[in-house]
């Protein structure tokens, strides 16, 4: 259940509304019920998952996700990790759209190579060409690049989402200056994607005026995944109401708190 200020300050995609701005994926967790238990920690709405990964239905002798994480409680949100071409990349998503009967909503990456898990720039704009031809709502993976980010609005992506860092690396937002000129440019939501290592990287991204923030190694592998699910809750939020509430101006040198004019003595 999100609180009233969620509600009164909602991030919108592709026309929905929800009360959340913490994405999280379903990898690397021990079990399943260590992912439903982390999910719910989250107080996550979307729910991102690998197709080519994770059985969704497609292995009716193994355990199906969506039992754990049903589709009437949290938006799926299907995504082509894995994909290192156009044509797996948009295969993954009509397969997802058929085992989610007709769900339009995906989550595009097309990687460049295993080592570094770049996104192929130009494969992801081909793709995501494709994919908005057909009728999906592409959320889109992609460098922090603010010329490739309007790209991919112009073409018609209902979000974009740079990276903060390689994936899996929990370095933190390298680039501040980039995910700002591209919160800027944006029309359409931007949510910081990979590369997030603690709850303070989280409200970094949100300060900086990102629409939210996607995450799933920096829960999956701390030392307690419940634990840092609920401070990744509480830091996306904090930052959200930071960026909303407006810092004070940065200064080189001090500045008295109380008012040096009318002195007692």
């Amino acid at each position: 259940m999100t609180d009233t200020a969620s509600h009164e300050d909602p991030l919108l995609v592709a026309g929905q509304s929800y009360g959340s701005r913490l994405l999280v994926g379903t990898g690397k967790y021990q079990d399943l019920e260590q992912t439903r238990l982390a999910v719910e920690a989250s107080g996550a709405e979307i729910i991102t998952i690998a197709v080519r990964r994770t059985n969704m239905g497609q292995d009716r002798d193994q355990p199906n996700i969506l039992d754990v994480l049903p589709p009437d409680r949290y938006r799926i949100l299907p995504n082509t990790a894995g994909c290192y071409d156009v044509d797996s990349a948009v295969r993954t998503c009509r397969l997802a759209r058929e085992l989610l009967d007709g769900h339009n909503l995906v989550k595009l990456e097309v990687l460049g190579d295993e080592r570094t898990l770049f996104p192929d720039v130009v494969a992801t704009i081909q793709a995501a060409e494709t994919l908005v031809k057909e009728g999906f709502d592409v959320m889109v993976y992609t460098n922090d690049d603010p010329i490739v980010a309007k790209r991919l609005e112009e073409i018609g992506c209902v979000a974009v989402m740079p990276l903060a860092a390689p994936i899996g690396s929990g370095l933190g937002i390298r680039n501040p200056l980039n995910i700002r000129t591209i919160v800027e440019n944006a029309r359409v939501p931007i949510l910081v994607d990979a590369g997030v290592g603690t709850a303070s990287d989280a409200a970094v991204a949100m300060e900086l005026g990102c629409d939210g923030v996607l995450m799933n190694t920096a829960i999956a592998a701390a030392r307690d995944p419940i634990m840092m699910a609920g401070a990744m809750r509480k830091a996306v939020e904090a930052g959200r109401e930071a960026y909303l509430a407006g810092r004070m101006p940065a200064k080189r040198f001090a500045s008295a708190s109380s008012p040096i004019e009318g002195l007692f003595f």
